[in-house]
């Protein structure tokens, strides 16, 4: 069975008009400055409910809408009913990643029918929170389990002062390689990027019908690569000021590096996760993936005759002897400002996020986000058939560690992504430079953000 993972859904192309609505909403929705509590009663985002309400909401009579898409989503649902037979958790998949969540701002916009909560990637929950649109679970004693999660990770759900989810899974990257192929060819495993690009032009060379790795232009990769080198592209302050610069050192490099390997077709120009893709991955001519750590479970189930073959290795370094990775992909969930439930959608993903749920989740193929299964000798020390015996997760719960902190999307990032293939993909398509590229991608989405209302300054 093919899957396509969570975390790369949403980072397809999905329109412009995709991103229109969703500013739309966020307008709308922007002047709510007050959220019903769990009794119904107004509080401000940094009210004082007490955590101790967590545990009261859970003992009452209570039906919970949940919108997510993630398989484990159903396991997850079960074992919370179980634990807390009071309370109804009504699993609804309203469609993965850009689908959802346009449906939401239209709930949102229309002041019914938004869930009580809902799964939202990393990448997209700025859009949502600086719009209002979410709870701020500070004021249910939820930051204090702010040490049980990475900097970069918590960061994530951290927007403009105000915590506004909880991690749910994890993309921490890494190097996923055909260990087949490389010996073949006696490709060294890469440390750094420039060995990277030395194994990719010595595999093509052998061999044209192999790559080191394909590639068509993907937002989402182009992002990690970005933030992995230390860039900064975007920063936002407060709600309204926004500053995109493309020509921030990190993102020269990525520039640097990933440029020749297109210009000189060293990438295959296959798209991920259609057949071609996987045929590729499965008969060694797409050598290997650059990506979160959710791929294991992946390549396991969409590469079944590779078994054996691939292993993972960390990210390769920018920098000799200087580790340093990003997240690509990942989720949190979210309590809805609109919600009439909150004490107990926030307990709901407290137990998800740090409780029984988060090891359920990491049991079921989730790449955890929670420290306390990402240091577990149990989880780590488990070797993986399918990689040749490796311990896989040694090498990702390192990587996960190694995520720099102090990264940020755009507050109009899903809308971003979405005119990607027509601006910084056309470099893959020789009709530009990948730097004349991601120049007209900064620049159409500064335009956007100006229409939209932000204060957008470019370098």
């Amino acid at each position: 069975m093919l899957k396509a993972p969570r975390s790369r859904i949403a980072r397809t192309a999905a329109g412009a008009a995709v991103g229109l609505a969703i500013a739309g909403a966020l307008a709308a929705c922007s002047s709510s400055s007050s959220a019903p509590t769990a009794s119904g009663s107004s509080s401000s985002p940094g009210g004082s409910a007490s955590a101790s309400s967590l545990a009261a909401a859970l003992q009452q009579p209570t039906t919970l809408t949940w919108w997510a898409w993630a398989p484990q989503d159903k396991d997850l649902v079960t074992a919370f009913e179980k634990q807390y037979p009071k309370v109804k958790v009504n699993l609804v998949n309203a469609g993965t990643g850009t689908t959802q969540y346009t449906k939401l701002q239209n709930a949102i916009k229309a002041g019914s029918g938004a869930p009580d909560i809902a799964q939202i990637e990393y990448y997209a929950v700025p859009q949502f929170a600086l719009g209002g649109s979410l709870a701020d679970l500070t004021s249910y004693g939820l930051s204090s389990d702010q040490s049980q999660f990475s900097t970069a990770v918590w960061d994530s759900v951290s927007v403009n002062g105000k915590l506004v989810g909880l991690p749910q899974d994890t993309g921490p990257m890494a190097l996923f390689y055909n260990k087949t192929v490389f010996d073949k060819y006696k490709l060294a495993v890469p440390t750094t990027w420039a060995q990277y690009a030395a194994d990719a032009k010595k595999l093509h060379a052998a061999n044209p019908k192999e790559y080191i790795a394909a590639d068509t232009g993907d937002p989402g990769f182009v992002t990690s690569m970005i933030w992995s080198a230390g860039g900064h592209p975007y920063a936002t302050s407060g709600t309204k000021n926004v500053t995109i610069n493309m020509s921030d050192p990190g993102t020269q490099k990525f520039v640097s590096l990933w440029s020749p390997l297109i210009s000189g077709g060293l990438l295959s120009p296959i798209a991920a996760w259609g057949t071609q893709w996987y045929t590729g991955l499965a008969n060694g001519t797409i050598a290997s993936l650059v990506t979160g750590g959710w791929m294991g479970v992946d390549l396991e189930t969409g590469v079944p005759t590779g078994k054996g073959e691939w292993r993972v290795a960390p990210m390769p370094e920018w920098t000799a002897g200087t580790a340093a990775t990003s997240e690509n992909g990942g989720s949190s969930d979210a309590v809805l400002a609109a919600s009439k439930n909150q004490a107990a959608a926030a307990a709901f993903l407290q137990w998800i996020s740090t409780g029984q749920g988060a090891q359920i989740s990491a049991n079921s193929g989730d790449f955890p986000a929670s420290t306390t299964v990402l240091n577990s000798s149990s989880w780590q020390g488990q070797p993986q058939a399918y990689f040749g015996g490796q311990a896989i997760n040694q090498v990702l719960s390192q990587a996960s560690s190694n995520v720099l902190p102090g990264w940020s999307y755009l507050p109009f990032q899903v809308y971003a992504n979405s005119i990607f293939p027509d601006t910084a993909g056309q470099a893959y398509t020789g009709k530009s430079s990948l730097s004349a590229g991601l120049t007209a991608w900064q620049n159409q989405s500064a335009s956007y953000g100006t229409q939209q209302g932000f204060s957008i300054t470019t370098k």
